[in-house]
């Protein structure tokens, strides 16, 4: 198992590490990495891997997770002939479009907590991006007019720079916090021991390994962009990020 260090660490920029194996010349899996895979509806980081023998660079254009392993995927042929097992390298992290991820990823979880709250819907999943992100959901009686005061309610959240806190627990605990708060219709895979627990002081507690930040102030504030009636009582809210 890959070690993943951006799981309590979600601000660390660059890395060492070991290769344990170069796949079909381009997928490279190491021992340790600080790139997150897409998962969850956050897009996989990208970035370079440096290798320290003699400074040779590699793009990594995208990070996911197989079959319980980390995969790097590195630009160009004939990667597995310039890397290959037990070569030392360093990792560095696309800064800019990590932390925009995180800032959407926490402003994610606020908006959609208020609309669990505030209009009794369930979420059942979401999609970032970094110019917006959604949020789709399950309600009965859509009420578009309820959603500007839904933006208020989590903007005035936002402005409070509520911290953020990570924490790991055992499934068993997980699933006992998660049936008396609001999260994603949806439980946990088989193989999944041990569940990290994000909280937003003050707002909520969920189960996720998305990055995040600090606190809410980072993320600024947002803007709902579109809504959309998907059938049924399949909903979806598009928003953004404002400066």
């Amino acid at each position: 198992m890959t070690e993943a260090l951006y799981f309590l660490d979600c601000y660390l920029t660059e890395f060492e590490a070991t290769v344990k194996k170069v796949a079909d010349g381009k997928f490279v899996v190491l021992d340790r990495t600080a790139f997150y895979p897409e998962s969850g509806g956050q897009p996989g980081d990208t970035g370079k891997l440096v290798r320290e023998s003699d400074g040779a660079e590699f793009e990594l254009l995208y990070a996911g997770r197989f079959n319980g392993e980390i995969s790097h995927e590195i630009a160009g042929e004939n990667v597995s002939a310039g890397l290959k097992a037990g070569d030392k390298v360093k990792g560095f992290i696309d800064w800019d479009r990590r932390y925009r991820h995180m800032r959407m990823h926490t402003a994610t979880h606020v908006i959609a907590n208020v609309i669990e709250k505030e209009a009794g819907a369930q979420i059942t999943g979401n999609q970032l991006s970094l110019d917006q992100s959604r949020v789709d959901f399950s309600l009965e009686t859509f009420d578009r007019d309820k959603f500007a005061e839904y933006e208020k309610i989590a903007n005035d959240l936002i402005a409070r720079n509520n911290p953020v806190n990570f924490y790991l627990v055992s499934r068993k605990e997980a699933e006992k916090k998660l049936s008396r708060l609001t999260t994603l219709a949806k439980g946990f895979s088989d193989e999944i021991k041990e569940v990290r627990m994000v909280e937003i002081e003050g707002v909520t507690i969920e189960a996720c390994g998305g990055t995040h930040v600090k606190n809410t102030g980072e993320i600024k504030s947002i803007k709902i962009t579109k809504l959309q009636n998907k059938g049924k009582s399949n909903r979806r809210m598009y928003f953004t990020l404002e400066d």
